[in-house]
């Protein structure tokens, strides 16, 4: 006999994919085998047993049928043999049998045929006259059920489809086991289970109902147990799934659930689940093979029952036999008894009727996959449940086999569901990140910043550590590069905290760490790529002081920096615009009554209509650094307490409007730094409250004797220019500090230099000086000099009086510093 495990190769498969084998096809794939095995058993009979027996006829129509105690064949294989038959004609009497009463006679055909002529007999009549069904039967039985078989299980074997489905069922099932998914649901169990425990307290639920018949309820694969409709209403079976037990225990057994390893696989987890949705749900593959493998049973349904019950009917016990053999038997006709006619009659009706029950279950399948939208998946029974609101629809391939998941348990999806939420990997994320960033950790990389406040700087982070809140001394926080963060509420145990730099994060704030930062921000520093990045919770921080934005702006953006909401910082004193405006926002005009420095660093584009700059008129410091200016904007003039004013990098080439700064009586400092100013006008020395010059990095040769009448310089500086002279002028500033000539065309020093006598910093280099006064000894608070890259031979033994200057300040070369007497050099030496 054929065993059925030769077959088993048409529906192996891994032992994992069962989960995607609804009740219909296990129920199926049961019939199959029974269908099997109706087919195998009837092929063996065909093996093992005759098919046919058949006996000749006369030509003339047959007597009329013997007495009941006549016999009425001879079989030729009776245990006399059919050589010992005798002729057709010549019928035999049999002698009466003792104490009878009379001769008994044998009546019936009588033949000299031999055994294998009967042979030759039974093949001719089972080729000729026997129907074809009777003969294949067993045949078709079993490749019909092959073929059932290879349409149930193709889509498992196909590879555009085995591929996902492989890679599919490795995801769910690490989801399945994965600690985070325990943990995320029994989380989410335990604030149901407090919300709840007071309604249960009041209405106790009944204690007698068993959990196992709970959790059996929960994965039933029944037909109205699949899509989101369905769950919704298996609300109770979900919510009583085993992780709700685990909200029982003590809170220490769940918080420390997921070591650093683990932590690390569920984070590959939500990874590979954000990929393979990427995939899947680009197509439809599965759900159409899975479609047409049922409408193809179905079809193989209808074109069995349609032909098997028309032919059911010629399974018959007894056939005549027309054959022209006359020649080799001397007969023609037969009549033939099909052995096995009367079994193969039962099994084919018995076959129909599993074929019945097999095609009503491919007909619900077919209602069930085109009454249903298999082609979308809803959550909203997990949201509901779990409390994870995030948690995304999915579609397509993806969502059949979800889909198809219900059918087994619902339970899979439930807990798959864990890793679609990005809330989920948030807090996932955040417990890693507190894992590797310890309160330890973080307390080492403090530092003190130029604002001489501890500053903690982040950068890169996958999120922003809850260990953060344990630095109660933290007064300023610098994160950089992180995204997708929020502030919670506990950022109020940063009592100290006063400055928050923010470089291209984009954060979302608490409602209740909005209010801390209200009340106790002082410094906020944004730097952002996209104007949409600005966060609107910083217009309502009402005692911020300092507000700095770097960004690319357009000009609406530039219009929508405010959003006239500028006005309730009404303790804004310092704003620093670092973008590419075309105009000064009109919305900081807001501001301008409490506004007391502006910097405007415009990356070379050029500002126009500074206008709003005439409202401004509490602003002490003023900055206009690379906007393209080409003269000195008017609206300047009418800042009348404006004390600093920096034009950096601009495109000025004349400043003739400076003699209207003489209305400015607060001006003290003055930086018109690189540009092409190539002649410093008389105007200047009407300048008289000025402390701080810069001219660097311009075109100027000449410098006029009025500038030295501006006697209240301490620092003037014009480096980097085409100097050749120095007026001796120069003398008259008796306050000045600090003095930079270098990198200009300068051959000789008045002496009347050396008569600054509160020179701290003389920087001479890069120029064409030859010799250096021995009045340098008058400058006896000399801490630094400059003279590198000059013509010197020899220095001074005279710079032995400047007894603040070392070595280190002295910046020239070691030969010429070797030239000095050996006294001066160790006094320098020496610290």
């Amino acid at each position: 006999m054929i065993p059925v495990t030769e077959f088993r190769q048409f529906t192996e498969q891994q032992p994992a994919f069962r989960v995607l084998k609804p009740w219909w096809d296990v129920f199926t794939d049961y019939l199959s085998v029974i269908m099997l095995m109706i087919g195998v058993f009837g092929c063996t009979l065909q093996v093992m047993q005759d098919k046919i027996i058949c006996l000749p006829q006369r030509t003339a129509p047959p007597p009329p049928p013997p007495p009941p105690n006549h016999t009425a064949a001879i079989f030729p294989n009776q245990s006399q043999p059919a050589a010992a038959a005798l002729q057709p004609t010549s019928p035999t009497s049999v002698p009466s049998v003792p104490g009878g009463g009379g001769v008994q006679e044998m009546r019936g055909l009588k033949t000299n045929l031999d055994w294998q002529q009967y042979s030759f007999i039974n093949q001719m009549c089972y080729e000729k006259a026997l129907h074809w069904y009777a003969k294949y039967f067993p045949y078709l039985v079993i490749i019909h059920t092959v073929i059932f078989m290879v349409c149930s299980n193709f889509w498992f074997k196909f590879p555009g489809s085995s591929s996902k489905i492989e890679h599919f069922i490795s995801i769910l099932g690490k989801c399945f086991d994965s600690p985070w998914t325990t943990r995320a649901l029994s989380e989410v169990s335990g604030e149901n289970s407090d919300r709840e425990r007071e309604p249960q307290k009041k209405h106790p639920a009944p204690s007698s109902r068993p959990v196992a018949s709970i959790v059996i309820g929960g994965g039933g694969g029944g037909p109205g147990g699949d899509g989101p409709s369905s769950n919704l209403v298996k609300t109770s079976s979900l919510r009583s799934i085993p992780e709700k037990i685990v909200v029982d225990k003590p809170p220490a057994a769940t918080t420390n659930v997921l070591d650093k390893k683990e932590g690390e696989q569920a984070k590959a987890l939500f990874e590979k689940v954000k990929k393979f949705r990427l995939h899947v749900e680009e197509g439809d593959l599965l759900y159409v093979m899975y479609v047409r493998q049922t409408i193809l049973k179905v079809l193989k349904f209808i074109l069995i029952i349609s032909y098997n019950s028309f032919l059911v009917s010629k399974v018959q016990i007894t056939v005549a036999c027309n054959v022209d053999i006359q020649n080799m038997t001397g007969y023609r006709y037969f009549s033939c008894n099909h052995t096995m006619a009367h079994l193969f009659s039962k099994l084919s009706y018995c076959y129909l009727c599993f074929v019945v029950v097999y095609g009503l279950t491919c007909l619900y399948t077919s209602y069930w996959l085109f009454y249903r939208s298999l082609k979308e998946y809803s959550f909203e029974y997990v949201r509901q449940e779990t409390g994870i609101s995030d948690i995304p629809d999915v579609k397509n391939d993806f969502a059949f086999m979800l889909h198809m998941i219900d059918q087994y348990d619902p339970l899979y999806s439930k807990r798959f569901a864990v890793f679609l939420s990005e809330v989920s990997e948030n807090k996932l994320k955040q417990l890693n990140l507190n894992h590797a960033w310890t309160a330890e950790k973080l307390r080492q990389r403090l530092q003190t910043n130029t604002s001489n406040r501890l500053e903690l700087q982040l950068f890169m982070l996958s999120g922003l550590p809850d260990t953060i809140f344990e630095l109660s001394e933290l007064q300023s926080l610098k994160l950089e590069i992180i995204n997708n963060v929020t502030i919670p509420p506990a950022i109020a145990q940063l009592e100290d905290l006063q400055e928050l730099s923010l470089y291209q994060c984009s954060l979302k704030v608490h409602t209740a760490a909005i209010s801390f930062l209200k009340e106790n921000l002082k410094v906020l520093r944004v730097k952002f790529d996209d104007a949409r990045e600005l966060p609107h919770w910083l217009y309502l921080l009402r005692n911020l002081e300092e507000l700095h934005l770097t960004g690319s702006l357009c000009l609406d953006a530039a219009k929508n920096i405010t959003l006239e909401t500028m006005r309730e910082l009404k303790s804004l004193k310092t704003l620093m615009l670092k973008s590419n405006l075309s105009k000064v926002p009109q919305a900081i005009v807001d501001v301008s009554s409490h506004l007391q420095k502006l910097y405007v660093y415009n990356d070379g584009s050029k500002l126009l209509m500074l206008n709003n700059l005439k409202k401004m008129v509490n602003l002490t410091e003023l900055e206009l650094v690379h906007c393209d200016l080409e003269r000195i904007p008017h609206a300047i003039f009418s800042l009348v307490n404006l004390q600093a004013l920096d034009l950096k990098e601009n495109n000025l080439r004349s400043i003739e409007e400076i003699v209207s700064f003489q209305h400015l009586r607060k001006l003290t400092c003055l930086k018109l730094w690189h540009n092409s100013v190539s002649q410093i006008p008389e105007h200047i020395k009407k300048l008289g409250s000025l402390e701080r010059l810069y001219f660097c990095y311009n075109k100027i040769e000449i410098l006029p004797s009025h500038l030295f009448l501006c006697n209240k310089l301490r620092y003037l500086d014009l480096s980097n220019n085409d100097i050749r002279f120095i007026p001796p002028e120069v003398g008259v500033l008796q306050s000045l500090q600090y003095f930079s000539v270098a990198c200009n065309k300068i051959e000789n020093l008045p002496d009347e230099l050396f008569f600054c006598k509160k020179l701290k910093i003389l920087k001479l280099g890069n120029n064409t000086l030859s010799v250096l006064s021995p009045k340098i000894s008058y400058l006896v608070l000399l801490t630094h000099l400059e003279l590198k890259g000059n013509h010197f031979e020899t220095l001074p033994a005279e710079l032995g009086v400047c007894r603040l200057l070392k070595r280190t300040g002295l910046a020239a070369e070691d030969a010429l510093f070797e030239t000095l007497p050996s006294d001066v050099k160790e006094q320098m030496k020496a610290e």
